[in-house]
């Protein structure tokens, strides 16, 4: 097995880190990763996918004028300036329901003329005359008429309607020929909505990225062990692949490994062969049994591109490439060495991993933006120097920001994730954040 690369050995600095970058650096490494390939996913395998392209709209959405209201089909003018106490009546000519219950969305066949309409349910074509929909509510079926609401009817309306009223107009979702969705956009529940309703049954995406979860160290146990003393039960495995699950990637668990040198370095080569990333859990701080540094440099082409990153938690994270398997991967493979502590792995991988994850997956940039800002309820404490990224629980607030509080504990202690909603940084550049201050905040 070869040993690690002298010179890397000689760049440690006085903490025993190799090269400490700030957290844009840190991002910026990572976008010497290409995106994976791109492959045809069927529609009911599409959520939570990234769209590999942009998608053009085959036809127009609707098609034709549809009915957004059980009710009758009319034409406005007909029941203009309707009210209560002065109604219009129209004579009822036509039943869609029919139509519909027998397959036929109707409509074509019908023509309303003056002073007429046609009982329409949700989702109906509207007649050739009709440019608006009255709602069964605002009217009543005259005594006398077809107690069943079939032709022959007359209809009183009780209320006035528009143009375009309970309407939807062809087109108005999406024109044929404009962009329905982007290239780059992870697809949600009501994504894959709209490419049923245009007829797109396969969809093109990025691959999901085949991540190897390893931790290492001497005193895990798994979760189904009883610890004896100076053991403690596994927690990473679980939740890097959890998170790993929420950015789209498919997690492949490989255990835990003891510091065992010649061990890591085995595991480590098997999961790049097999995966596309490798999150190293444990061994990432300096130790005499920490060999996470080794058994990276121990992979054919392996350099290390980051030993610290300037946040906290999370600065003993590490960054390698490696060639990964026989026939290696353009570009190489990403290895991330990630604190041991349970509570910085999942914050460096909401702020680092999960971002690269998905612009693997070929989703747009790195940077994890965060989605939203909050007010802060109390002032925060920063060292600068390093980003500080503290937990915070959410106050929802009406017409407002939502009320950031810090979730205060030790640093170890899983109820401060449990409790918290996000993340709020402390820049690099301060001290703190001040009471009442806006900061962006990343979800957990």
């Amino acid at each position: 097995m070869p040993a690690p690369d002298d010179m890397n050995a000689r760049r440690l600095d006085a903490h025993g880190f190799l090269n400490v970058v700030s957290r844009a650096e840190f991002m910026a490494l990572l976008t010497d990763f290409p995106a994976l390939d791109q492959e045809d996913a069927p529609l009911a395998e599409a959520l939570g996918r990234v769209l590999a392209c942009d998608l053009p709209a085959p036809e127009d959405l609707p098609q034709t004028a549809r009915a957004s209201m059980d009710g009758y089909a009319v034409s406005a003018r007909d029941v203009f300036g309707a009210t209560e106490t002065n109604p219009a009546y129209v004579d009822l000519v036509a039943d869609l329901r029919i139509d519909w219950a027998a397959g036929m969305p109707g409509g074509p066949a019908v023509r309303l003329a003056y002073g007429q309409a046609a009982r329409i349910p949700t989702g109906g074509t509207l007649p050739e005359g009709a440019d608006a929909v009255v709602m069964v509510e605002h009217t009543e079926l005259l005594p006398g008429g077809d107690a069943g609401g079939g032709s022959g009817a007359t209809i009183e309306v009780r209320k006035s309607a528009a143009p375009g009223e309970n309407v939807l107009l062809p087109g108005e979702d999406v024109r044929q020929g404009e962009s329905a969705l982007p290239r780059g956009r992870v697809l949600r529940a009501q994504d894959v909505g709209l490419l049923a309703a245009l007829g797109q049954t396969v969809v093109r995406v990025g691959r999901r990225p085949v991540v190897g979860v390893v931790s290492t160290g001497d005193e895990l146990v798994p979760p189904n062990a009883t610890p004896r003393p100076g053991q403690i039960r596994d927690v990473n495995s679980s939740a890097l692949c959890c998170l790993a699950a929420e950015a789209g990637a498919l997690p492949r668990a490989y255990g835990i490994v003891p510091d065992d040198l010649p061990r890591l370095a085995g595991t480590l080569a098997c999961a790049l062969a097999e995966c596309d990333v490798v999150l190293l859990s444990g061994g990432s701080s300096i130790g005499a049994r920490d060999h996470s540094v080794a058994a990276m440099l121990a992979q054919p082409g392996a350099e290390i591109l980051a030993h610290g990153v300037a946040i906290s938690p999370g600065k003993p994270t590490i960054l390698a490439r490696a060639e990964g398997g026989a026939a290696g991967q353009h570009g190489g493979k990403a290895i991330l060495g990630l604190p041991g502590q349970v509570t910085s792995a999942q914050v460096v991988m909401t702020v680092l991993v999960k971002p690269f994850l998905r612009r693997l997956a070929g989703g747009e940039g790195t940077a994890a933006e965060p989605p939203f800002v909050a007010e802060l309820a109390r002032n925060i404490a920063g060292r600068p120097g390093r980003e500080d990224f503290v937990r915070v629980r959410l106050e929802p607030r009406a017409g407002q920001p939502p009320l950031a509080h810090p979730v205060l504990g030790k640093s170890g202690l899983l109820k401060t994730l449990l409790a918290a909603d996000g993340l709020v940084a402390v820049p690099a550049t301060a001290e703190g954040l001040y009471k009442g201050a806006f900061a962006s905040v990343w979800p957990l």
